[in-house]
């Protein structure tokens, strides 16, 4: 049996995945890394982008937006723990959900424009999470992947 790595993917709502994977490849600040069993330990800050998790022949994508990855090595067993601001299941986003995130940017920016009334923070988050959803669902669209 080839060695195998265990992934942790939380956010504040919940536990979205916790599984042993063959690899996973994360969209980080510094770029996007691919993590390997008895990969070095590691402690960096996530980009908005698709998780890409692998395990026997198949591909499991998330959406995230912000947060951190730890990986740590402990008995042996590699761990990578991800810690998001936001992730949600490539499967889990519907046509409907799509064509709601695009509508909710395109509303954002508008009240953009109107300085007075917009929160930026929040606005940009809000804008983040609604763009990241569009582009890694469109990229995901016609792959194979668990759904």
């Amino acid at each position: 049996m080839a060695k195998q790595l265990q992934i942790k993917i939380v956010t504040p709502e919940r536990l979205m995945l916790e599984e042993m994977v063959d690899q996973v490849t994360v969209p980080t600040t510094e770029g996007e890394i691919t993590i390997l069993p008895d990969h070095v330990p590691l402690i960096g800050g996530l980009a908005s982008g698709d998780i890409v998790a692998f395990s026997n022949g198949e591909h499991i994508p998330m959406a995230v937006v912000g947060g951190f990855v730890e990986v740590k090595k402990e008995d042996g067993v590699t761990t990578v723990a991800i810690l998001a601001d936001f992730a949600e299941n490539v499967g889990d986003i519907s046509d409907e959900a799509i064509a709601a995130a695009k509508a909710k940017a395109e509303e954002l920016r508008k009240q953009a424009e109107n300085n007075e009334v917009v929160d930026f923070e929040h606005f940009s988050t809000e804008l983040e999470r609604s763009l990241t959803r569009v582009k890694i669902a469109d990229k995901w669209k016609t792959k194979k992947y668990r759904k």
